[in-house]
Parts: structure tokens; C-alpha cells; sequence
């Protein structure tokens, strides 16, 4: 007992001597992680609603890829007009429809041009010994074409002013694909300018084009100011910026695919009046440049190649691209282009990204180009010999 008693002494003592404990309050929320959490809500709510509108923002986030938030939360939904339902179903039914069965499958060769074609007599041994085979459609904006080949005789249609840059050059497509639909055995549709010849002989690119169910048109994505900076928010809200594309105006393109372009009024119309030079005071869009690359990649990206089977050459970085004169046709330069397997594309950004796709046609990968522009009059005499000998090689 006096243990007992001498023990509780003890502790007492202790407590005398020991600090008083700290009187702990209530445990405090951790309102910090509260608080942070709403920042980054509300940074993320901010950047899907205003996307960063130049990818050196974007790429303080990712270094390998230039993909704004939006693309990764959940898509905003929205009520369609009655436009874009009655657009929709248009296109769908269309698509769907299966291509007319003809006994004699023919392409149409459809040339842009402002007056005689400088290349008709290469074209015309292109086409010799396969009639019937092809269609032949100029498109002459300016002066009455002088006809070198026989080919090429009565083939003009009803044709406009076209300006370069702006809309009256879908027009002037538009105008081509409507005549050349007129003839049901005219299954492909190539779009060539009066500066295009070909790189292969008839056979191969009657082969290439018809044995595939897709269209070869070019479509990519540029976040540069000759891309995505072209857009304007007046294509709300049928054309969202994230659908927007650049591409080569150089197409080739299935039955299906002509008759849906001459069947669209809702998204050419936000090209027409929406994409052009002077938009805004200071952007210059080109509708030949992105009206078909976006427009097909809206409504049927699976159906299209994304690059297009007419090579240009853009390596001097100037408005318009390399222009071959004489001393530049070669074998070697002939070889050079059809021997390319990969389609590249570079945005218009300050750090220039390079972006490869291999050419896959029909679950292979092939050859990109048929045919090539820019080439000078002058150097038809060369193309034709060179022609002639180079296809027996092939």
C-alpha cells in the first residue's frame, strides 16, 4: 500500500515537473488538397473551353505530341441544326450506296487550266491505245484552249473566272466533278493542273486508282499559322477548329466521293464566306486548301488516303512550289519521285515538325505518286522522249 502510495506520489511529482500537454484542438481538414484540386479543375475546365491557341503553349505539357485537353475529356455535346441533320443523312445514305456497277469502268481526267494545255501532246501519248478507257474535261478560266492532241478536241466545258486563292477555285472543281458525272461509266476522278504530267503509264495508274476503294486526298493536321491560324471561329458551329485540316488541293477521288461534293451546300457555304484572304483583317485562308481535307475528314476519314498521288515539291519554302525546267528532267529525277513510299508534311510552326505516313494501298505499302507538277512548257520535248522510254523500263 505504501508503494501504491509512494507510485501515485511519484507520478504527481512527474506531472509537476513535465511541460502541461499541448491542448490539440480539432484535426484540421486538409484544405490544401481541397484548394489545389479546384485549381487544376478549373485550369482544365479553362483549357477545354479555350484551347491554347499555338502549340509552343501546349508543349510545355507533352514534348512528343501537340494535343490540346479537349482531346481527352469527354466531348461537349451540343443540339445539331436542322441543316446538319439533313446534311448528314445525305452524306450517309450516299456513302452507303453501293457504286454503280459498270460494264466499262472509265477515269476522268479533269484539268484546271487558264487556256491551252502546254502538255497536250505528252498527255496524248499517255492516253494512245487505251480509248474508252478515259474521259477528258478542261476547265479553260481564261482564254479558249489550242488543241495539239485530238484527245483533247470539244472536251472543254462551260467554264468561269477562277482567282487564285479564293473560292472560285472549288467552284471551278465543283464545276469539273458535275460534268464529269454525267457519264455513269466514270468510276475515278482525277484533278490535274495544266503544269501535271505522268510519272507512269496508263496501265499502271488505271490499276492504281480503280482497284482501290478509297479517295487520294491529302489531309493533316498544321497547329501553324498556315494551318489551324487560318480558322475562323465564324464556321461555328458546323466546323470546329479541332476538325480543321490543309491539304494539297490535287485530289483524286471514287464516284461516291464527287457525288457527296456536288451534294454539300451547308459546309461549303462556311468555306465560301468564311475562308478567305483578308478574313478577319489579317488571316488568308484558301478554301482549295482546306475545304475538301476538312470536310472529308468530318465525315469520312476512314475513306480517304490522306495524301494525294500528285507530288509537289516544297523544299524552297516559298509561296509556291519548285518549278522543273529542262536542265531538271532527268531518268534519275523520274526515278527519284516514283520510288518515293512515304507522304511527309511539315507545319508552318517556328520549330517545323516533319510528319511521315507510309502510302498504303490496299493493306500495302506503295509507291505515293502518279503523277508531278511544276513543270515549265518548256520542258515538254523532254518529257516526251523521257516518257516514252522511261514507262518500257517499268
Amino acid at each position: 500500500m505504501k508503494l501504491s502510495k509512494e507510485w501515485r506520489i511519484g507520478m504527481k511529482d512527474m506531472q509537476q515537473i513535465l511541460p502541461p500537454p499541448r491542448n490539440r484542438g480539432q484535426l484540421k481538414k486538409p484544405t490544401w488538397i481541397i484548394v489545389l484540386l479546384l485549381l487544376v479543375c478549373v485550369f482544365l475546365v479553362l483549357s477545354y473551353i479555350h484551347p491554347p491557341q499555338t502549340s509552343g503553349s501546349c508543349y510545355i505539357f507533352s514534348a512528343s505530341s501537340c494535343e490540346t485537353f479537349s482531346s481527352w475529356l469527354p466531348p461537349s455535346f451540343r443540339v445539331l441544326s436542322d441543316d446538319e441533320i439533313a446534311s448528314s443523312v445525305v452524306i450517309k445514305n450516299i456513302l452507303n450506296t453501293p457504286p454503280i456497277d459498270s460494264k466499262n469502268p472509265k477515269i476522268a481526267f479533269m484539268f484546271l487550266s487558264v487556256g491551252s494545255l502546254p502538255f497536250e501532246k505528252l498527255w496524248g501519248k499517255f492516253f494512245q491505245g487505251h480509248e474508252g478507257r478515259f474521259s477528258i474535261y478542261i476547265h479553260a478560266s481564261r482564254d479558249k484552249p489550242v488543241h495539239t492532241s485530238p484527245y483533247f478536241v470539244n472536251r472543254e466545258i462551260r467554264s468561269d473566272k477562277v482567282e487564285w486563292g479564293t473560292v472560285s477555285m472549288v467552284d471551278a472543281e465543283k464545276r469539273l466533278l458535275a460534268n464529269a458525272l454525267k457519264d455513269p461509266d466514270n468510276q475515278h476522278f482525277v484533278l490535274l493542273s495544266d503544269s501535271c504530267v505522268p510519272l507512269r503509264d496508263f496501265d499502271y495508274v488505271y490499276n492504281y486508282l480503280m482497284h482501290t476503294n478509297i479517295s487520294f486526298i491529302d489531309s493533316f493536321t498544321d497547329p501553324g499559322p498556315h494551318g489551324s491560324g487560318r480558322y475562323s471561329q465564324h464556321m461555328l458551329p458546323e466546323v470546329e477548329k479541332k476538325f480543321f485540316r490543309k491539304g494539297a488541293q490535287w485530289f483524286t477521288m471514287k464516284r461516291q466521293h464527287a457525288v457527296v461534293v456536288l451534294a454539300d451546300h451547308l459546309y461549303y457555304t462556311k468555306f465560301r464566306d468564311y475562308c478567305k484572304p483578308g478574313m478577319d483583317g489579317s488571316i488568308n485562308c484558301y478554301a482549295d486548301e482546306h475545304y475538301l481535307p476538312t470536310f472529308f475528314h468530318m465525315h469520312d476519314p476512314n475513306g480517304i488516303a490522306n495524301w494525294s498521288v500528285t507530288h509537289v515539291d516544297w523544299s524552297e519554302r516559298k509561296w509556291h512550289p519548285k518549278s522543273y525546267e529542262t536542265k531538271d528532267v532527268s531518268e534519275q529525277l523520274l526515278k527519284n519521285i516514283t520510288s518515293i513510299t512515304e507522304s511527309v508534311h511539315v507545319t508552318s510552326e517556328e520549330r517545323r515538325e516533319t510528319m511521315i505516313m507510309p502510302c498504303m494501298w490496299n493493306g500495302m505499302n506503295r509507291p505515293c505518286y502518279l503523277f508531278a507538277r511544276k513543270f515549265l512548257p518548256e520542258t515538254q520535248d523532254s518529257m516526251i522522249e523521257l516518257f516514252s522510254n522511261y514507262t518500257t523500263k517499268q
